[in-house]
């Protein structure tokens, strides 16, 4: 991750690292002019250094100031791009993979990993300043003594040891806390969407509470408390080396050389001053390394999130004449059983003007079919073909512009069409009339003018955006489980017929019974296999009946 940023923001980074280097030299030749001040001999050369003194303030501050604004710049730059690159992936991913992987890590990447990667570039001048200041003060502590800096270098390399092993102890601290705080996330959720069943139910709200959602949180607590501990731990033993450095220097080091005076000043400026930066340094490192690990949480979490297929057209798909299914299989994991679940294999045939009601036990594998005949799931045997040609990676996206759904845990959308117009809110807002919304909710330039409503409610507003899409085929998964009577005979009465008389293929998951007349056909379906296709009787006589006066 951090090496795909920089590639997007290479010149922005170089000039805000230029500007960094430029603030660090002049702090560093601040600190040389402050040194040649104190041990100045005359007015003259005081008078000289002054100039020299103003002149590196200014191009400090103003260095501090450009690299600032543009590391700022950077930050706010780096987290849009991240979040742009994570969304980008989920959307392109395959849905199977992603039902897989679970909300609450893409979640995770979206905000709190990212935003720690991003503020890797805040700290970022904060570390390339300070580490060019200690590097300018060893330098400079170099040439006023050999000795005391090949000291200076022993110092920092024992220190710089301490902190790696402690740096490793850290790291696996900071990931295992980093993928407990995916697990956190859904417990979140659940916290939320769960609100009704754990009221209704003190002991699992107490267990949930307790053992769940308490113990999640502690342990991101001890891991990341642990991690962030041994880092301070070992920036108090940098710091530990660094004093012992100094009495080290002014004791015994720097004995009775010529010019004794100013390299003792000379050192004590140093002290002083190196002190703060090496301090800021090793407390900015850490930052570096939990955007490390937050880096590569992201990028396990999107290498995960595979792309096969080829984009689809924007446009709405048309021109249905046929939809067949041939030996269609496909395997996922059943929790039911505890094991592999297998769907088929499947042949069927759809075609426009027909509406198809699929029934069967909960756990048959109906919402698994109308996924897999969506082109939301690959199957792994068999192909699917519409209009005589066959469905692969290359055209699946394409051929998904077939369908509107309404699957069972669907999500509804503000927005309720691509391009709005006073003739579609016309038509939408008609739609909502004979569905008996219109005085909740209303669409205005091809957006609902509310989303606070009850669950059957949003159901039907989804109905009225499938409807509005306009696909050739029609998937409702028990559209009507949670629906009033006057409703369901809305849809089924109303709603259905006139799509079959549009020339659309519906198909209905449906547990409704007393509706399964109206259909042209229904499918039934047990542990994953079509056991019957049969044609409901009504349905049967009212073509018979066609037929006869056909011939008459």
């Amino acid at each position: 991750m951090l090496s795909y940023l920089i590639r997007q923001s290479r010149k922005l980074l170089m000039a805000a690292g230029l500007a960094s280097v430029a603030n660090g030299v002049c702090s560093v030749l601040l600190l040389t002019q402050i040194n040649a001040a104190l041990t100045a001999s005359s007015t003259a050369e005081r008078a000289a250094l002054a100039w020299r003194f103003a002149a590196f303030a200014v191009a400090a501050m103003l260095s501090q100031m450009t690299a600032s604004v543009l590391f700022e710049r950077l930050n706010q730059r780096a987290h849009a791009d991240l979040r742009r690159f994570i969304s980008a992936r989920v959307i392109a991913a395959d849905y199977r993979r992603l039902e897989e992987i679970g909300g609450p890590k893409v979640q995770s990447a979206l905000s709190e990993h990212s935003a720690r990667v991003a503020e890797f570039f805040v700290s970022f001048p904060t570390i390339l300043v300070n580490a060019i200041i200690v590097s300018g003060c060893l330098a400079y502590m170099a040439w006023l003594s050999w000795q005391v800096f090949l000291a200076a270098v022993l110092v920092i390399g024992l220190g710089s040891l301490g902190y790696h092993l402690a740096h490793l102890r850290a790291i696996r601290h900071l990931e295992v806390a980093s993928k407990e705080q995916d697990r956190l996330f859904g417990h979140f959720r659940s916290l939320v969407e769960g609100a009704k069943e754990l009221r209704l139910h003190a002991a699992k709200r107490r267990r949930f509470s307790d053992d769940v959602l308490g113990c999640s949180i502690e342990t991101v607590r001890r891991e990341r408390g642990l991690g962030m501990s041994i880092f301070l731990v070992s920036s108090a033993w940098g710091n530990f080396l660094l004093y012992g450095f100094i009495g080290l220097t002014l004791f015994a080091l720097v004995g009775d050389v010529p010019d004794r005076a100013s390299v003792m000043t000379g050192f004590a400026l140093i002290f002083v001053y190196i002190v703060g930066p090496l301090e800021n340094l090793l407390i900015a490192l850490p930052r570096a390394n939990l955007a490390r690990v937050s880096g590569a949480r992201i990028d396990e979490i999107t290498a995960q999130l595979e792309h096969n297929e080829g984009d689809g057209p924007s446009a709405i798909a048309s021109g249905l004449t046929s939809l067949a299914l041939r030996g269609v299989s496909h395997r996922y994991y059943h929790e039911g059983a505890d094991d592999l679940f297998t769907l088929g294999p499947i042949d069927l045939d759809f075609a426009p003007g027909q509406i198809t009601y699929l029934v069967g036990g909960n756990g048959s594998g109906k919402t698994s079919l109308a996924k897999l005949l969506a082109g939301l799931y690959r199957p792994e045997e068999g192909a699917i073909l519409i209009n005589g040609e066959p469905v692969d990676d290359a055209s699946r996206d394409r051929y998904r512009q077939t369908f509107s759904a309404i699957f069972s845990d669907f999500h509804l959308f503000e927005h309720m069409l691509d391009a709005a117009s006073a003739e579609l809110d016309a038509q939408g807002n008609a739609l909502l009339e004979k569905l008996h919304l219109q005085h909740k909710v209303q669409v205005r330039d091809g957006a609902f003018s509310t989303m606070a409503l009850s669950q059957g409610q949003r159901k039907r507003l989804a109905l009225t955006v499938a409807y509005m899409e306009d696909r050739p085929f029609l998937l409702f998964d028990e559209w009507a489980a949670d629906q009033d009577p006057v409703f369901k005979e809305v849809f089924y009465r109303e709603l259905l017929p006139e799509l079959r008389a549009r020339g659309k293929a519906v198909l209905v998951i449906s547990h409704d019974d007393r509706y399964f007349h109206l259909a042209d056909r229904l499918i039934r379906m047990e542990n994953g296999q079509i056991v019957a296709i049969e044609m409901p009787p009504g349905r049967a006589s009212e073509k018979s009946a066609s037929a006869d006066m056909a011939v008459v």
